[in-house]
């Protein structure tokens, strides 16, 4: 089993955030993909970050993390967007959801 911090692009930082959320090996993280373990981060309580989650598509890839542009951006940014709304914003009043999504909500 092969540490996550051994994925180019993805360091110590991410895999203890990984681990936190369960996810324990590059192997496990490969095996799940970047939308699955991304899930479970959010799940877990990581705050989203766009930039974030087109490393981890990136790095998967094995991809240098700038390499995503244009249209491949566009679409990853939209999944991101779903994401979020449906897991970090899960319990919240319709309204407050809107507020967070035009950064009106103060993040904790």
């Amino acid at each position: 089993m092969t540490a996550i911090s051994t994925i180019k692009n993805l360091g110590p930082a991410m895999e203890k955030e990984f681990n936190a959320a369960g996810i324990m090996t590059a192997e496990q993280l490969r095996e799940m993909g970047a939308d699955e373990a991304y899930k479970c981060l959010l799940e877990n309580g990581t705050r989203p970050h766009f930039i974030g989650y087109y490393v981890l598509h990136m790095a998967l890839q094995g991809r240098p993390w700038n390499d995503c542009k244009g249209e491949e951006k566009k679409a990853l940014r939209k999944t991101f967007d779903e994401m979020k709304a449906g897991s970090f914003n899960a319990g919240k009043s319709e309204l407050d959801q809107f507020m967070d999504r035009i950064g009106l909500i103060e993040r904790r």
